[in-house]
């Protein structure tokens, strides 16, 4: 792997940076929410592993973004990176993401698990997990009680997450999982990267995060819509 030079030019990203330990992150997936996701890990000084099963994406997603100005490190390499990571992200639709923690969920005890998936049908109208449950919980049964699942990223879209905003303001990362430290973790990930994280708890609350999502999702496709361009906020006094 190789480090790009130059110097990090969001602000609060390298302050955060100071603060967060820098992580070895492996993406499993080579589309565009890895490659956003990627984005905001390595503007946190992370190391980044994409793996693929199309090797020749991965290593050309891993190329593209070593020629940007991030702070961390990133390169390609074979599902063994899974083993080295301390946070795995299934960068992936909800049924591989399913598949892929049955496969790995041996591997990952003690690991920090990401599903950023949204269980939609093709036509954006409705939600293909039974009412009660929710994509992030079928993966953490797949995988496994050793591994730590935490839902997070289902309501950022790509591009807003390469650039890390939406109408000039930094994103919410939303996050939920029954493993208060694996929150965390990943809350220390999304700060390192310049966007805010919302901690709404355990994994069951990842039901209102999908479903919400869904609307979200809907509301891009209508006439008028945001061209996945929009986030969700919360806005306190």
């Amino acid at each position: 792997m190789r480090r790009p030079t130059g110097e990090i030019r969001r602000a609060g990203a390298a302050r955060s940076r100071e603060r967060t330990t820098p992580m070895k992150i492996t993406i499993v997936g080579a589309g565009t929410m890895a490659r956003g996701i990627a984005t905001r890990a390595l503007v946190g000084g992370h190391d980044v592993t994409i793996t693929a099963t199309d090797p020749g994406k991965a290593v050309q997603l891993a190329d593209e973004l070593g020629e940007q100005e991030h702070g961390g490190r990133v390169g390609a390499a074979g599902e063994s990176a899974v083993d080295q990571a301390d946070i795995v992200v299934l960068a992936v639709p909800f049924a591989a993401a399913e598949q892929l923690a049955a496969s790995y969920g041996p591997r990952l005890g003690g690991k920090v698990l990401i599903d950023i998936s949204n269980p939609v049908d093709a036509s954006l109208d409705a939600l293909v997990v039974a009412p009660g449950t929710s994509a992030a919980e079928r993966i953490a049964e797949a995988a496994g009680p050793q591994v730590r699942v935490v839902k997070a990223f289902n309501t950022t879209f790509a591009a807003t997450l390469v650039s890390g905003q939406a109408g000039g303001t930094p994103l919410d990362v939303f996050l939920a999982g029954d493993d208060e430290a694996a929150r965390k973790e990943v809350a220390d990930l999304v700060a390192s990267g310049g966007l805010n994280p919302v901690d709404v708890g355990e994994l069951k609350h990842a039901r209102e995060l999908e479903g919400f999502q869904l609307l979200h999702m809907a509301l891009q496709i209508r006439e008028g819509g945001h061209g996945w361009a929009s986030t969700i906020k919360i806005v306190a006094p």
